[in-house]
């Protein structure tokens, strides 16, 4: 993530989403279809469902996000742990649609919101709380995305960060100020 300095959280935040985002979508284009739908056990979540969930929880965080309670009564989390979409089709255009909640509440904050107080299950959080138990649960769901994505690509992964064995080179490269080893 190329950092752009900035003394704005709410910016920051919007920025960060966006890297997740990124990742998870580079390491899913990496992936057959049916790898999105594959599970490694009986127990397991695959791709598909752990971005059903995402997009879920993102409906319910995000839509009315300063008006009305985080956990939306409509919202059914044990219905987002089975039967994904079945396409890949399908199924990212439901990662787009929680994505864009995301971005339009966030990106439509300001500093002064941050003190304002929303509720998630009935406890208050400041609006930077809210955001901030996002900004953990989504990028440890990333991180499943990315392990499993790896896993199924096999030899065929391309890296996401740093290729084993080339932080050297990777840190010879942004000391000489070459941004495209970013």
């Amino acid at each position: 993530m190329a950092l752009r300095f900035t003394t704005s959280y709410v910016e920051d935040s919007v920025e960060v989403f966006r890297y997740y985002k990124k990742l998870a979508e580079r390491a899913m284009e990496q992936v057959t279809d049916e790898q999105l739908f594959a599970v490694l056990d009986g127990e397991a979540n695959s791709i598909a469902i752990i971005v059903k969930h995402m997009t879920g929880n993102m409906r319910s965080r995000w839509t009315d996000f300063l008006s009305t309670d985080g956990e939306k009564p409509n919202r059914n989390r044990d219905n987002e742990f089975v039967d994904p979409p079945a396409t890949r089709k399908a199924l990212m255009e439901e990662w787009e649609n929680g994505w864009s909640l995301v971005f339009a509440a966030v990106g439509s904050l300001t500093e002064a919101d941050l003190q304002r107080t929303v509720t998630i299950r009935g406890e208050a959080h400041s609006v930077m709380q809210a955001i901030n138990r996002q900004l953990a649960h989504y990028p440890h769901h990333v991180g499943q995305i990315v392990l499993l994505a790896k896993h199924f690509a096999g030899a065929h992964w391309q890296t996401l960060s740093v290729p084993r064995n080339k932080s050297a080179e990777f840190n010879r490269a942004v000391a000489k100020g070459d941004a495209s080893q970013r």
